[in-house]
C-alpha cells in the first residue's frame, strides 16, 4: 500500500533513474580508492561545494563524528547548538569514541547561534579548561524547523573561528534545501568552512549514505577516522551512483517540497484546533499544534488518518501534541490536498469518536 508519508524525508526513497544508474554502475575496491563510481561522487561533491576533495561516508551521523574526530582531539571541546542533530541525535558518539566535550549554546528563532554567545563560550588559556577547538553549525537547522542559515551569518561566526584559531564544521544534511530556501548556489553557504557533510538520501532521495568536503590533507585524515569506524567500503558505486543523480539532478528540484511545506502549513493554519507559526515554515518542515480542546485525541488523528487515508503523520511523543511534518520528492501538491481535506474531515463536529479499543482478555 503506497502512503503519504510525511515524518521526515528520511523516508523517501530512489526514484527509477536512481535505481537504474545502480544497476548499471562501474565498481571497483573503494578502500583500495578504485571504485570509479565513488571517486566521481566525490569529486562531485568537492566540485559543488567549492573543497578540494570528498569522501564518501555511509550515514551523516558517520560523516559528523568522522569530521569533528578529525578535528578534534581527546579532551579537546566543539561548540554548537543544544538543539543540534551533533547534539541531541547522534548518540554522544563524539564523546564515546573521541573524548570531545560539547559545550552547547541555545538557538535563536532564526536557527542561529548568538555571536557574542559563542565568542564568550570559547575557552581562554587555563589548564583547568579543556581547549575550545571546533565550532559547529547545521543548515538548514532542524532544530529550528529547517531553518537556513545565510551566507552572511555563516561569514561571521567564521571569523570569530579564524581569530581564534578554531575550525568550522558545517552539518549540511539538508544543505541544498538551505541553498533552495535562500535561492543562492550551495558552495556559496559553505565558502568558509572547514568541512561539510552533506546527506544524499532525504531530500536527494538517494538509498545510503553522505559525503564529507574540505581540504586535500583534511580529507586525507579523514580517511583514516573512516576506515577505524567501519567505513571502510568495497564496491559501493552502486550507493554512489544513486548520490550522484541527487546531487545533479534532484538538488534542483527542491523548492517544489518548500512550495508544498508552505501550502500545507497555509491549510492547516486556516483549520480550528490546529495551531502553526508561519514565519517558522521557510523550507520543507512544518510544525503545528493540535489544541487541547480538539475533538479527538493525538493517538486517535494518527491512527484514522493512516487507516482511513493512508496518511502517515508523527507526533514528537504520545503525550505531546505537536506535530513535525516534511516534505519531500514523494509528496506531490495532490498530496497536500489529500492531508488537508482529511485534517479538515477529523477536526469537524462529526468526526469526535475516538477509536474503539479492544480489552484485554
Amino acid at each position: 500500500m503506497n502512503f503519504i508519508d510525511l515524518r521526515s524525508d528520511t523516508v523517501s526513497h530512489p526514484t527509477p533513474a536512481m535505481r537504474e544508474a545502480m544497476a548499471n554502475a562501474v565498481v571497483g575496491d573503494d578502500v583500495y580508492g578504485e571504485d570509479p563510481t565513488i571517486n566521481e561522487l566525490e569529486a562531485t561533491a568537492a566540485d559543488m561545494l567549492g573543497k578540494e576533495a570528498g569522501l564518501f561516508v555511509v550515514s551523516g551521523t558517520m560523516g559528523n563524528l568522522t569530521s569533528v574526530l578529525t578535528h578534534c582531539g581527546r579532551g579537546e571541546e566543539m561548540i554548537l547548538a543544544k538543539h543540534s542533530h551533533i547534539f541531541q541525535y547522534e548518540v554522544a558518539s563524539a564523546a564515546a569514541y573521541g573524548g570531545i566535550q560539547p559545550n552547547t549554546l541555545e538557538l535563536r528563532r532564526d536557527g542561529t547561534l548568538d555571536l557574542d554567545d559563542i565568542r564568550e563560550t570559547i575557552r581562554g588559556v587555563n589548564q583547568h579548561y579543556p581547549t575550545t577547538r571546533l565550532i559547529c553549525l547545521e543548515n538548514t537547522q532542524g532544530g529550528m524547523v529547517g531553518a537556513p542559515l545565510p551566507p552572511a551569518y555563516i561569514a561571521q561566526v567564521a571569523e570569530i573561528a579564524r581569530a581564534h584559531n578554531l575550525k568550522l564544521h558545517i552539518d549540511g544534511a539538508r544543505l541544498f534545501n538551505a541553498a533552495a530556501a535562500l535561492n543562492v548556489p550551495a558552495k556559496e553557504l559553505v565558502v568558509h568552512a572547514d568541512s561539510v557533510s552533506i546527506c544524499l538520501s532525504k531530500g536527494l532521495c538517494a538509498p545510503v549514505g553522505s559525503v564529507i568536503v574540505g581540504s586535500k590533507d583534511f580529507i586525507k585524515r579523514a580517511h583514516r577516522i573512516r576506515k577505524s569506524l567501519g567505513g571502510g567500503m568495497r564496491q559501493a558505486g552502486i550507493l554512489a551512483a544513486a548520490g550522484l543523480i541527487g546531487l545533479r539532478e534532484m538538488s534542483t528540484r527542491l523548492h517544489e517540497d518548500h512550495t508544498n511545506a508552505r501550502t500545507l502549513a497555509e491549510g492547516l493554519a486556516a483549520m480550528p484546533y490546529i495551531e502553526v507559526d508561519l514565519e517558522l515554515v521557510r523550507s520543507n518542515m512544518v510544525i503545528f499544534e493540535l489544541a487541547d480542546d480538539a475533538p479527538i485525541t493525538v493517538p486517535t488523528l494518527m491512527q484514522r488518518l493512516k487507516d482511513e487515508y493512508n496518511i502517515i503523520l508523527r507526533a514528537y511523543s504520545p503525550e505531546d501534541r505537536h506535530f513535525r511534518v516534511v516534505t519531500h520528492y514523494w509528496i506531490t501538491p495532490e498530496h497536500i490536498q489529500i492531508v488537508l481535506n482529511a485534517m479538515r474531515t477529523l477536526l469537524s463536529d462529526t468526526a469526535t469518536q475516538p477509536l474503539t479499543e479492544t480489552a484485554a482478555d
